[in-house]
């Protein structure tokens, strides 16, 4: 049995850290006590619902601690999945949290054998092994949807391991050997490589969206049914009827941030597709917001700043991206989402009343069609045209 460390109870470090625990001892640590209180109670930080069935577990080796140290000298491997935010002015992740674990973990042990889990530029590993002079940094990308990040770490769609050599064929067998689908192909390969995976996979998703956002930007601009259009383009196999239900554009913490990270690193290389990517999710929000505003609303009421549903994290949230468009345009924008403790939001009133939210806005914009506005129905807009994510 291995004992392994995960730093960072994100959905990635928590989802890893309860994958693991299964057949391996996990030490799990985050700098919020907060955090640690909660679990260490059987209650999830997170929404989703995996994790909130295997808390209720009594044969999972998991504990949870406020001791870095401890959590350092524990494992035989350290996982680290710390948040890596992208830095608009440098055109770069952040990769300072990161960076501050593997630092105050060598200065504990030298010996230390990281993991990393955190989405990182390309090229991030070697550079990394040669700032700490060592070549125990291994880069292993995840593919995890929030929401639904341990059900993807049992049935995981690959597993990437960013080491061509039997120390990465033993990580690989580590995750390999605790999830539900033993079909799941694993793939070894170069840091670099693995980043670069890491990458144009969630490009590639956000390229899909913006494909399907665009024709849908056509079909409504035109008075045509963009249900139909889908459906029909949907039919050819070679295209499929999967993630093509249109939206105010790709949100989300990953997709924004990775797509300007992987334009970042095309510097001085050539592209057309990778830029326009990145352009035409700000088109699309425009347009979205133009059509709110043809309806000439007094009072828009944001239904929830959530990224999709069952969610709870609204960071980047593409509806986010639409209500600063309208208050640019002088639009009162009220919001109602339930999990906010504050009364403003970007100085906007939040409205915990969901009877008087229905009230007092004019128009409601949503991103997810749900039950409880069909007797509004008339005064929202939304894109959902699938009813579904």
């Amino acid at each position: 049995m291995n004992k392994i460390s995960v730093f960072g109870l994100g959905y990635v470090g928590l989802a890893n850290a309860m994958l693991l625990s299964q057949n391996e001892q996990v030490m799990a640590y985050d700098i919020v006590d907060e955090k640690i209180d909660l679990l260490n109670n059987g209650v999830s930080p997170l929404e989703d619902k995996e994790i909130h069935e295997f808390l209720a577990r009594e044969d999972l080796n998991l504990t949870f601690t406020k001791n870095f140290e401890e959590a350092v000298k524990f494992g035989d491997y350290l996982i680290v999945a710390t948040p890596t935010d992208y830095n608009e002015d440098r055109n770069y992740f952040d990769t300072s949290t990161v960076e501050n674990v593997i630092e105050r973990a060598l200065s504990i042990r030298k010996d230390a054998v990281f993991i990393i889990k955190s989405t990182v530029p390309v090229g991030y590993t070697d550079s990394i092994r040669k700032k700490f002079q060592t070549e125990n940094i291994i880069f292993s990308p995840e593919f995890l949807r929030e929401g639904r990040a341990l059900y993807d770490n049992l049935y995981p769609s690959r597993i990437i391991v960013g080491e061509c050599s039997d120390r990465g064929q033993k990580i690989a067998n580590l995750f390999f050997e605790n999830t539900m689908d033993k079909n799941s192909e694993v793939l070894l390969t170069h840091a670099t490589e693995a980043e670069a995976i890491k990458l144009f996979s969630n490009t590639y998703l956000a390229l899909r969206v913006a494909y399907f956002n665009e024709l849908d930007t056509y079909a409504e601009a035109r008075g045509l049914n963009a249900k139909q259009i889908i459906e029909g383009v949907g039919l050819d196999p070679r295209i499929g009827s999967h993630y093509n239900n249109p939206s105010f554009g790709y949100g989300g913490y990953c997709l924004p941030k990775d797509t300007k990270q992987l334009l970042a690193n095309y510097d001085k290389v050539p592209n057309n597709i990778i830029s326009a990517i990145v352009d035409a999710n700000r088109t699309r929000k425009d347009f979205v917001a133009d059509q709110i505003l043809a309806r000439n609303p007094k009072v828009v009421g944001i239904y929830r700043l959530t990224m999709k549903s069952n969610s709870d994290n609204f960071r980047y949230s593409s509806i986010q991206g639409i209500m600063k468009r309208l208050k640019a345009k002088g639009i009162e924008v009220i919001v109602y989402e339930p999990t906010l403790k504050d009364d403003a939001f970007y100085n906007s009133r939040v409205e915990r009343d969901l009877d008087k939210f229905k009230q007092l806005s004019d128009v409601i914009v949503m991103n997810r069609m749900e039950d409880s506005l069909f007797d509004v129905e008339e005064k929202v807009y939304t894109r959902d045209i699938f009813k579904r994510d």
